[in-house]
């Protein structure tokens, strides 16, 4: 059994399962001998919203210039329209991703020993998803039935979660926070979706415990990536903004840290990886003077 576990979220656009795994390793080589009391996993949602905008591109991209950038644009720019799209209803797209990250969750509890904790990495709209699941989950631990996706009866989608399993009390503290200890962001472009609201009405999820941290990592030529703390009292209270420059060095600045490309640059920026591996150690129990 494992004593920790880091999820990842993947961000906007085209992106590939394994999409994680140069991360992993590097994080494991930092780690070293301690890497065996971690577990790594995904959630993958993709899937979900890659079809039709493939059918989209082959339409109408292949006689335009600029096609990456158009490319970049019509796939990020289409899943975040998607899963915000009639959002309320039993099978929209906002519904099926949170039942991923639930069933992802849910799979690294069964990795983890009974104080096993949980790290939450997240980018670019990843962050946005995975806020707005976390708020579900909040709001239905406060006894607030939510507006749209699974947390309205989270024991209604158990098969999808859980399969033949139960969700037991346990398993659903765990789905919606209890043993979150730390939650990391890079790219995020939270501000996009609520910079049209006041700013008494931008507020983020409620913490899950007290030792909960948020570390919010931005670049500043990133335009979809903004720092958080400033958009109200209540993200100031919650979030730590960091600044980084993603793709650093002098190649990368050439080809990415001056410039919008830096948005997926950050899973190989020292800095981050630096921190991830702190925070990791920091949990581990080899860290804390004994061994398992």
């Amino acid at each position: 059994m494992k004593h920790v576990a880091l999820l990842c979220i993947h961000g906007m656009g085209e992106t590939r399962p394994d999409y994680a795994d140069k991360l992993f390793n590097q994080l494991r080589q930092g780690l070293g001998a301690d890497a065996s009391q971690l577990y790594c996993g995904t959630v993958y949602y993709q899937d979900l919203l890659l079809y039709n905008e493939q059918r989209v591109w082959q339409a109408v991209g292949s006689r335009l210039r600029w096609s990456k950038l158009r490319r970049f644009m019509l796939f990020g720019f289409a899943d975040a329209a998607a899963l915000e799209h009639r959002k309320e209803q039993p099978h929209s797209l906002y519904h099926y991703s949170q039942l991923k990250i639930a069933r992802a969750l849910y799979l690294a509890k069964q990795q983890l020993t009974a104080d096993g904790k949980l790290v939450l990495l997240a980018h670019s709209l990843g962050c946005h998803v995975l806020s707005c699941y976390l708020w579900d989950a909040q709001q239905a631990k406060a006894g607030i039935k939510p507006a749209a996706g699974i947390w309205r009866d989270i024991k209604r989608y158990q098969a999808g979660i859980s399969g033949d399993n139960p969700l037991t009390d346990e398993d659903i503290a765990f789905l919606r926070g209890d043993r979150l200890l730390s939650l990391i962001t890079t790219g995020c472009n939270i501000p996009i979706f609520v910079a049209a609201h006041a700013m008494e009405q931008i507020v983020p999820f409620n913490k899950p415990h007290r030792d909960f941290v948020w570390h919010n990592y931005y670049d500043k030529d990133d335009v979809l990536g903004w720092p958080l703390a400033d958009l109200s009292p209540g993200y100031a209270a919650l979030v730590t903004d960091i600044e980084v420059n993603a793709g650093g060095g002098f190649f990368g600045w050439l080809a990415a840290s001056w410039n919008p490309l830096s948005h997926n640059q950050y899973w190989q920026e020292k800095k981050v990886i630096t921190a991830l591996n702190t925070q990791l150690t920091a949990l581990l129990p080899a860290a804390n003077g004994f061994t398992p």
